[in-house]
């Protein structure tokens, strides 16, 4: 009787074991399921408003300083260029799409449905649209930020500018940081 009482004691502990490691072995999946943790995302956010700030800063100053007439390269082409270098590099992706329907380059469009829907969002007033992703098992932020006209000189090569509401975006700046 002693020997059934210490093994259906032995048989309990262990299940009491066994169903700890299993709940705690579950528990992480369960947190990667919610996404990403909050203060990741925010820190990521934080990094697309001064990216933005950073990256609109650079077009006003080089349109501003630079761009005189319609022989001078274009500010626009210049962010490309920039963006292009930084993904390069590998630290993120960036890039402008237009939202008057009058593209200068045509690469420069939405091409998926986040920005499609955010190029609507955005016409519509919104300052700022994003979404969280996994790409490769990792998470991302998708963010878009709307580029209004804020200079005179940006009809010299966009003459439809010119009829566009004062405020009122013409184009978007795309990111997708890795969320970290």
């Amino acid at each position: 009787m002693l020997k059934v009482g210490i093994a259906l004691s032995t048989v309990v502990i262990l299940s009491v074991v066994a169903t700890s490691v299993f709940v705690s072995a579950e528990a992480p999946k369960d947190k990667k399921q919610a996404g990403p943790p909050k203060a990741a995302v925010e820190r990521t956010r934080k990094q697309v408003k001064m990216l933005d700030d950073i990256y609109k800063t650079a077009v006003v100053l080089i349109t501003d300083k630079y761009v005189n007439d319609e022989d001078d390269f274009p500010a626009g082409s210049a962010a490309i260029a920039l963006f292009g270098a930084v993904e390069k590099k590998g630290w993120h992706k960036a890039r402008l799409i237009d939202l008057t329907g009058e593209p200068y380059e045509s690469d420069n469009v939405a091409q998926d449905d986040f920005e499609k829907q955010g190029a609507k969002q955005l016409k519509g007033g919104k300052g700022y649209v994003e979404q969280i992703v996994d790409k490769d098992g990792k998470p991302y932020l998708r963010a878009m930020t709307p580029v209004p006209v804020v200079l005179k000189k940006c009809v010299m090569c966009h003459p439809h500018y010119a009829d566009v509401k004062e405020g009122a975006p013409i184009g978007a700046v795309v990111y997708t940081l890795p969320i970290e």
